[in-house]
């Protein structure tokens, strides 16, 4: 009966044109960002968007790489939800929801070749760099895989290759240089995903509205010339969405990517600006 209120609560305030805490359908809650959060690691980053929190941290290996890209090093995506977080999260393997935030998320990176893989090879066919990206949450309100994509996205940024001792062929742990992850900047993908619940299309849902929602579209999107570039789309949630509501989703995501990569510059700049202080 209480998810029934809570579902009939939030379509009455969508229908009204606003939301229970009074934003508008595509208003996002405040984001506070910290950068970095752990001194072991290449790269970390705290994301809060409104009451939800995911941490995002970059650890560097040397691996083999894959067969069929003998010049290109490893990426890899998980996402621990944490019992702390959330009554709802399990200890124990990763669920299902876990696998799929990872994927998601992973697959948005990848797909827009945001990160140079080739530049990742010390010897072709026998050694490269694998870039392991570690989400965990903190506190669940809602909206994790934007939350999460977006603190993977910050902690890419801000990483710092570690040192590597050439003739011993390895990596000594908290050792880092000053050389960034080599990146593709102009293909940087930023993630939004949509909700719908009845006929109303909404983003940055509290929890209460996201287990209300009936649909979702996550859409990765990166800047590639004067258009944005659809990296990846994944849909959730048992409804439908009609080729109309499509369009003005991919609409939407115009405004949230000049929204989000402001913010994503200015604390990068920051970041940085901080770290030369020290």
């Amino acid at each position: 009966m209480a998810y029934k209120i809570t579902k009939k609560n939030v379509l009455e305030a969508m229908n009204a044109g606003e939301r229970l805490d009074g934003r508008k359908p595509f208003d996002i809650r405040n984001i506070e960002i910290k950068i970095p959060v752990s001194i072991n690691a290449e790269g970390s980053v705290s994301v809060k968007i409104g009451k939800t929190e995911v941490v995002a941290g970059i650890k560097m290996a040397t691996a083999e790489p894959y067969p069929d890209h003998e010049k290109e090093g490893t990426l890899s995506t998980g996402m621990d939800l944490l019992p702390l977080s959330s009554p709802n999260f399990d200890y124990g393997a990763p669920s299902i929801e876990a696998v799929e935030i990872a994927r998601v998320i992973d697959r948005g990176i990848r797909e827009s070749r945001f990160i140079d893989f080739e530049k990742l090879c010390i010897k072709e066919g026998e050694k490269v760099w694998g870039i392991s990206i570690d989400l965990a949450t903190i506190n669940d309100d809602g909206n994790l895989i934007d939350a999460g994509a977006l603190a993977a996205m910050l902690a890419l940024l801000t990483a710092r290759m570690p040192v590597y001792y050439e003739e011993a062929g390895r990596v000594k742990s908290g050792e880092f240089t000053d050389k960034p992850l080599p990146l593709k900047l102009e293909n940087m993908p930023l993630t939004m995903t949509f909700f719908k619940i009845g006929d109303k299309l909404f983003l940055d849902p509290t929890r209460e509205e996201e287990d209300a929602a009936d649909a979702r579209l996550t859409i990765e999107v990166s800047k590639a010339g004067k258009d944005e570039m659809i990296n990846a789309m994944q849909k959730g949630g048992e409804s439908t969405f009609t080729p109309e509501e499509i369009v003005a989703m991919i609409d939407e995501t115009k405004n949230m990517f000049q929204k989000l990569n402001t913010l994503v510059q200015t604390e990068v700049k920051r970041f940085e600006k901080e770290g030369k202080k020290k």
